[in-house]
């Protein structure tokens, strides 16, 4: 963080950011946490939050896209995966919408609209 860094990045969580799961734990227990004021990105670097976003049309820095992009994917694996288990809570279907989601979210951070 020493140097002035213009771009914007994803946090290294960008699937399960910090933003989300305090979102998640306000709505539940009406209580919030101070959101960090630096955060690893998935460029490797450690910069300020305000400079993060999990929207691909804002991110400028190339390594955290590809990063975003890869861990989306992951991710829309790992759902649909999940969905097959015995037990599982999700429905093959429920699974099928978000994975979808995550896959455009990552053709959005690789430049591709579909």
């Amino acid at each position: 963080m020493g140097e002035y860094d213009p771009h914007i990045h994803v946090e290294v969580k960008v699937v399960r950011g910090e933003a989300v799961v305090r979102n998640m734990l306000a709505a539940t227990f009406g209580l919030a946490g101070d959101l960090p004021s630096a955060v690893a990105t998935g460029c490797g670097l450690r910069v300020p939050y305000a400079m993060t976003s999990p929207r691909p049309d804002h991110v400028t820095c190339l390594p955290c896209r590809e990063h975003a992009r890869s861990e989306h994917l992951r991710f829309a694996d790992e759902i649909e995966r999940l969905s097959r288990l015995p037990g599982s809570s999700v429905t093959p279907a429920e699974a099928q919408r978000a994975a979808a989601r995550h896959r455009a979210l990552a053709d959005g951070f690789s430049g591709r609209e579909g």
